[in-house]
């Protein structure tokens, strides 16, 4: 189980920063959620906390790691789901070809070499039940779909492809899963379905931080943008009534 702290953390690029100031204290299995409008540095800040973007200021710790030293520490520990441009889903691949590939890469490139000296049937076996374990994590069921596993990606539901997303990224079995977008063009009971899944997911040891537009209530939130300018002024105008 991972534990995530920050503190002064933010990230300066050309064009200024993306997010900076940005202090956090979650215990192992928590469920994070990185709120505040689009365009207001969330992903950035959900990459630099799992491993794929270097930080400029401040420090971060996660597991022990420390950021922005310990890049491909956390990178190994964690997975993404959702993030466009880095995780996207194949409109014209089936959800079934979308798993076998993962699969694949995750036995090629993240499994250690004893695995891979497994014989083949094992290794089929075993890449078979982590399919199963992850889609049942992330409550898919691949026979409700139009056309099971060969359903093509492009004829899935939102909360449908959402799900998918996460359960690749939980093939490689993370200890630290980024989501990106969570709640977007989702209908309030589909959000609360996918707040749901998320929260499951915490529940049973994996931390999780989920970038959103409106953070559950019992989330450990973390503000970006004219959110946080707000929650930083009401603080300033109280300080100035006491």
């Amino acid at each position: 189980m991972v534990a995530v702290t920050a503190e002064g953390f933010g990230v300066e690029g050309p064009r200024g920063w993306a997010f900076r100031g940005i202090d956090l204290a979650a215990e192992p299995g928590s469920l994070i959620a990185i709120e505040g409008p689009s365009g207001s540095g969330r992903t950035s800040l959900l990459l630099a906390l799992t491993g794929r973007m270097r930080a400029t200021e401040g420090t971060a710790t996660v597991d022990g790691a420390r950021l922005p030293k310990q890049l491909a520490a956390v990178r190994r520990i964690s997975a993404l789901a959702n993030v466009t441009g880095v995780t996207d889903l194949d409109p014209a691949l089936t959800v079934g070809e979308h798993l076998r590939e993962r699969a694949l890469l995750q036995r090629r490139f993240g499994d250690s070499v004893r695995a891979l000296l497994k014989p083949r049937a094992e290794r089929t076996a075993e890449a078979g039940l982590r399919i199963d374990a992850a889609l049942a994590a992330a409550g898919l069921d691949r026979e409700a779909l139009p056309k099971g596993a060969r359903t093509a990606v492009r004829d899935l539901e939102r909360l449908e492809a959402l799900r998918l997303s996460v359960a690749l990224a939980l093939i490689g079995r993370p200890r630290l899963l980024g989501v990106d977008d969570t709640d977007l063009k989702l209908s309030d009971a589909e959000r609360a379905e996918a707040w749901e899944l998320l929260k499951g997911l915490a529940g049973t040891g994996t931390t999780v931080v989920a970038v959103c537009s409106e953070a559950p209530e019992d989330a450990v939130v973390v503000r970006t943008g004219a959110s946080r300018r707000k929650e930083t002024d009401d603080a300033l105008a109280e300080t100035g009534r006491a």
